[in-house]
């Protein structure tokens, strides 16, 4: 039976991120990932990063979402970040594991595309060249410290998480209850946008802003920000 269970984990793959994104920017506890890798790898199953929004130096402290929980998975997806507006995604896993698509056919419309392929590269060398990963960490940790000190001003801000340039800012109605400010954050995400400001909203309750800007991002740009929703929250 053991050893049933440990083949069927093999085609039950376990997929995470170091925070969750759409889910709201709900980072995951420290050291969270360890234990959990290590009953999947016992139970035969493999593991998959998805770095779809957390690779590619967002995070400011590492280049990939999972190095800040010190494992290494079977598999890494990733897209968006690589290709800065160009349509492209990668898979990165073993040798071992990738022979697997020798024995089947396996067909892809856009496959090798060298367009884009060759876009990617050129993301990754200036990523590189212009230290993008530290200006994640430097802007990303302002921004989050500015944001933290709106929340001191406005209520409705029930919590700010997440860290480099991918951050989170939660509107309740009532921090005690954390009641979801579902319709509130329509208000304020309309008022940004006419002050020119684009923010996107996640969570479960849709109620949470995703502040996920360009690795390019400036403290200027950050001051920007802030104080347009510094505004728009007040215009409630």
């Amino acid at each position: 039976m053991t050893n049933t269970r440990s083949k069927l984990a093999l085609y039950r793959p376990y997929r995470n991120a170091f925070l969750i994104g759409v889910g709201g920017i709900v980072e995951l506890a420290p050291n969270y990932l360890p234990p959990v890798y290590n009953s999947i790898k016992k139970a035969g199953g493999l593991v998959i990063a998805d770095e779809v929004q957390s690779g590619f130096a967002r995070t400011g402290t590492n280049f990939w979402g999972f190095q800040n929980q010190g494992i290494v998975p079977d598999i890494v997806t990733m897209a968006k970040g690589i290709g800065n507006g160009i349509p492209l995604g990668a898979v990165v896993t073993t040798p071992e594991i990738a022979k697997v698509l020798t024995r089947r056919s396996y067909f892809n419309t856009f496959g090798g595309n060298p367009v884009c392929t060759a876009a990617g590269h050129a993301v990754l060398k200036v990523i590189e060249r212009e230290n993008l990963q530290e200006n994640a960490h430097v802007v990303g940790s302002y921004l989050k410290e500015r944001l933290t000190a709106l929340k001191d001003k406005h209520h409705i801000i029930g919590d700010v998480r997440g860290r480099g340039l991918i951050l989170g800012v939660e509107l309740v109605t009532d921090r005690g209850l954390k009641t979801p400010a579902n319709t509130e954050i329509l208000e304020i995400m309309e008022t940004m946008k006419d002050l020119g400001v684009l923010v996107g909203k996640g969570g479960f309750y849709g109620n949470v802003f995703r502040i996920t800007p360009p690795l390019c991002f400036t403290k200027e740009d950050a001051d920007f920000l802030v104080d347009a929703m510094d505004y728009s929250m007040s215009k409630l």
